[in-house]
């Protein structure tokens, strides 16, 4: 019973049963480690790094008083940088997140991943920001490394409203412009816009020198569509319905369907951006340990 656990604790449908997403995140990182050899906290802290000769601006409650009375000048303490990496966790709120043929919804998925990120990220002490976004910037957290930061965000993730068109690059372009650091951008989102603007907004990010890693949240039914008999078809965003028998038009949508996900396969990886597809049906381990892996490459 023990060894199936992690796994358990990764499972989407086992963790819509936790309720709450603060318990979600936790239970979501301590299932990933678990099934790690090695854990990928490592106790960063700050430490004293030197002195440097005091400048007009600088406050001074970093003056070292000791070395003043030894001295007769005033000296700054320097410190390490507290947090190892600065991260931005973008997260889709438009209406097509809403979108489910089973149990779990992908702004379900979406919340219980970036909510794994950030609890993941928080006890490294890195720090840590949230957007939310639809057709415009609708929330900007901005990135810290304190571990009760952690409520926060989950308390924005839980209290989101889903709505509004998809603009995603857009929303973006407004993003990238508000970023004035160097950092990490993890984008969560279905990615249902026009790939080509999508990715220029994505290269906004890398032409700033941040690094970025795309996950693109889907529901299977949305790249098999084995859908079965009549079926009415709503646009979530636009409420545009039509009614088809999917079998008349099922390898037409599928090859499109490919297509559309080719381009974002091949041209995330022609600009140096991380991407991964993942299922709402399938375990939030593929998604750690690509950010995981990540993340190690870049010290």
């Amino acid at each position: 019973m023990k060894k199936t656990e992690p796994l358990n604790l990764l499972d989407p449908h086992f963790l819509s049963k936790i309720g709450n997403l603060e318990l979600i995140s936790r239970a979501v990182v301590e299932g990933f480690i678990t099934g790690l050899h090695k854990s990928p906290f490592h106790g960063f802290s700050v430490e004293f790094s030197q002195h440097r000769p005091y400048m007009t601006g600088d406050s001074l409650r970093f003056v070292d008083w000791k070395v003043y009375a030894r001295t007769d000048r005033f000296y700054i303490k320097q410190f390490e940088e507290e947090t190892n990496l600065r991260s931005y966790l973008l997260l889709d709120t438009s209406k097509s997140m809403d979108f489910t043929s089973h149990k779990i919804t992908k702004w379900q998925y979406a919340s219980y991943l970036a909510a794994g990120l950030s609890y993941l990220l928080l006890q490294q002490r890195d720090a840590t920001g949230l957007v939310l976004f639809d057709e415009a910037v609708k929330l900007h957290m901005r990135p810290r490394s304190i571990r009760s930061y952690l409520k926060q965000i989950i308390n924005q993730i839980e209290n989101a409203q889903l709505g509004n068109d998809t603009q995603i690059a857009v929303a973006l372009h407004q993003i990238a412009k508000q970023f004035r650091r160097r950092g990490l951008v993890i984008l969560i989102s279905d990615l249902l816009d026009d790939p080509h603007s999508v990715l220029k907004g994505l290269k906004h990010f890398r032409h700033d020198q941040h690094e970025v890693i795309v996950f693109q949240i889907l529901d299977r039914q949305e790249v098999e569509f084995n859908f079965k008999g009549n079926v009415l078809f709503k646009d979530l965003e636009n409420e545009e319905k039509i009614k088809t028998q999917p079998y008349l038009i099922k390898e037409q949508y599928r090859n499109r369907m490919q297509q559309f996900l080719k381009v974002y396969q091949l041209e995330t990886s022609k600009n140096n951006i991380e991407y991964q597809l993942l299922f709402t049906d399938e375990p939030l381990t593929v998604a750690l340990t690509k950010f995981l892996s990540k993340r190690k490459r870049l010290f």
